[in-house]
């Protein structure tokens, strides 16, 4: 270690005054954190250089190595850290969950055109609208534009007309030509209607509406009113903030106890269209930590708005060059309450975040400790749970769930074909289940449980402590879980010599019992049926010959169950492609 320390200071003294990127290193050689600066001398040497904060301290005490690359100005050193960290995937950086991509209201340019949701614009001479906040509320829109405006819907054209020409919402140029100057116009009034003109078309919606009404075609006037609501609902989602349609994206963020809360307000001509929210950990400077986020939230961007208004705080310069884009910190006036709004949503989000999470622990490992104190042992943090199913002692089968600090960790979670029992004997399947799992346990070195729950009362308890005492030499308590006639946790049993342990019904303990009993009672139950029906299956279809894999799957999706197979007649058999003989076979054999 001290020859690696003096590494490292020897590696220190070398680093250049010049911008660039550097990439941490661990033990093993993985970029664990991937920086920029203007100086990468001052930069990467404050790290190994005075006191930090827990968060900083951590990622420190990991690095063992680290590399760096020069670059000529501070906007190469952003674009060259938002590519590495793409490529590196680094555990201390704030990455994006994933790339940045919404959707958008395309209107073809064909020769037929039609509209579509896409998630990228091209310069392929079309229309674009949006971007829109998710896929359903694009979907929404495109829906209420096909109402609205005749365009082709088929991806191909028909030979002859379809439905759509008849509810009027197709010119049908499948068998009659529309004029070029027709399509120019419709897409000018979507444009129109898009960018706040909806007004017009719900005025012109109401006339006709109540010219229907006066010549009592209700129905078209109630068709009409109906999608005059409609037009309010969707388009009264986009609330405008400024007149002058700039296009703009607006950030505020939150730190605290080691998580960051970013949000991004969307405003497209003006509107507010929506807000994107992402709340992750970060190591390093909360300042510096957030401008990485905002250039990896541009880097893979095709269309980049107009103006980026930042915190303060927030360095800006290198950020726009890059961009393109007036990237600033408003300093007063609405558009300083837009950034102020957005950063008090982020602290709402992420305080909400964190005190749900109190809550979800004071319940998990809450409960946790409240079950140690019950049961007198140390709190069992790692608790696996075992139940058995059959039925009439055929297809025997046994599953366990493991809790991790109360909360399933259902990767860990196990199947056994219980192998050498005969009949319905519960404590037998016990002791075979208990035994193949904890020698399997010891042999591969893998965690034990802090206590092993199982499903029934002293018979059962009495087996798994017979397994773990008497052939594997394990000491782990082992408690049970008696149901009354209900089928509901009734009793809990705990010791060699098992005796009802009193505990509050209304307990979080208690509570996480019963979780643990319902998961494992659930998990069993269902490998249960699934071995059963496999069994099944098997005896009646795979053991008739001239009957495969393909063939069953294939007689299933017609006929729809074994029964039904079995009324079938010979005529059914043929229109599912099965000749009369093969036929005969099946029936014969399912008789």
């Amino acid at each position: 270690m001290i020859e690696e320390d003096r590494w490292l200071k020897e590696k220190l003294a070398l680093l250049p005054g010049k911008p660039g990127v550097y990439l941490m290193k661990d033990s093993e050689g993985r970029v664990i954190y991937v920086g920029k600066a203007k100086t990468l001398k001052n930069r990467v040497r404050s790290y190994f250089t005075g006191s930090h904060d827990a968060k900083t301290q951590k990622l420190v005490s990991e690095i063992r190595d680290f590399e760096y690359i020069v670059t000529d100005n501070a906007v190469e050193a952003l674009i060259l850290e938002c590519n590495l960290i793409k490529q590196h995937q680094p555990p201390f950086n704030i990455m994006l969950r994933d790339d940045k991509s919404y959707p958008y209201i395309k209107i073809t340019r064909e020769e037929h055109p039609r509209l579509e949701i896409v998630r990228r614009m091209a310069k392929d001479g079309a229309s674009y609208f949006g971007p829109y906040p998710n896929s359903g509320s694009a979907m929404e829109t495109k829906r209420l534009l096909d109402r609205l405006y005749p365009l082709r819907k088929c991806r191909n054209l028909k030979k002859k007309v379809c439905l759509y020409y008849h509810i009027g919402q197709c010119l049908a140029p499948c068998e009659y030509p529309v004029d070029p100057e027709r399509y120019e116009a419709i897409r000018k009034d979507i444009g129109r209607f898009l960018n706040g003109g909806h007004g017009e078309i719900v005025e012109e919606l109401e006339r006709r509406m109540h010219e229907e009404a006066e010549a009592l075609r209700f129905e078209r006037a109630k068709e009409l009113r109906d999608l005059i609501q409609h037009i309010g609902r969707v388009m009264e989602k986009q609330k405008i903030v400024f007149q002058d349609q700039v296009d703009r994206d607006v950030f505020g963020f939150f730190a605290e106890r080691g998580r960051m809360c970013v949000q991004v307000f969307f405003i497209r001509g003006g509107k507010l269209i929506e807000r994107a929210v992402q709340i992750f950990p970060f190591y390093n400077d909360p300042l510096e930590d957030f401008g990485s986020y905002v250039a990896q939230f541009y880097f893979e961007e095709t269309e980049r708005p107009k103006e980026v208004y930042l915190p303060e705080g927030v360095e800006t310069d290198v950020l726009g060059e890059w961009l393109g884009a007036r990237v600033v910190v408003p300093r007063r006036g609405p558009k300083r309450q837009l950034v102020e709004m957005a950063c008090e949503n982020a602290r709402i989000a992420l305080e909400e975040k964190l005190a749900l999470e109190e809550r979800d622990l004071e319940r998990t490992v809450g409960a946790v400790r409240e079950l140690g104190d019950v049961l007198a042992i140390a709190a069992p943090r790692r608790i696996e749970a075992f139940d058995n199913s059959n039925l009439q002692g055929t297809d025997p089968v046994a599953a366990m769930v493991v809790f991790v600090d109360g909360q399933p960790a259902k990767k860990e979670y196990r199947k056994f074909k219980i192998k050498t029992v005969q009949g319905p004997d519960d404590y037998a399947s016990m002791r075979e289940v208990i035994r193949r799992r904890y020698t399997r346990v010891l042999r591969e070195k893998l965690p034990l449980p802090d206590l092993i729950v199982v499903d029934g009362g002293r018979g059962q308890i009495g087996a798994a402590l017979e397994v773990l005492q008497d052939e594997l030499d394990l000491e782990i308590p082992v408690c049970g879980l008696a149901k009354d006639d209900r089928h509901r946790t009734d009793q809990l049993f705990l010791g060699d010599d098992p005796v009802p342990v009193p505990i509050d019904r209304h307990s979080q303990g208690f509570y996480l019992l019963q979780r643990i009993q319902e998961e494992v009672h659930r998990f069993a139950i269902t490998f249960h049926r699934q071995t059963r029906g496999k069994r099944v299956m098997h005896s009646v279809l795979d053991d008739i010959p001239g009957i495969g894999e393909k063939r069953k799957r294939k007689l299933l999706q017609h006929f729809g169950s074994v029964e039904a197979i079995r009324q079938a007649s010979l005529e059914e058999f043929r229109q599912a492609g099965i000749g009369d003989r093969l036929a005969e076979q099946i029936l014969e054999a399912l008789k």
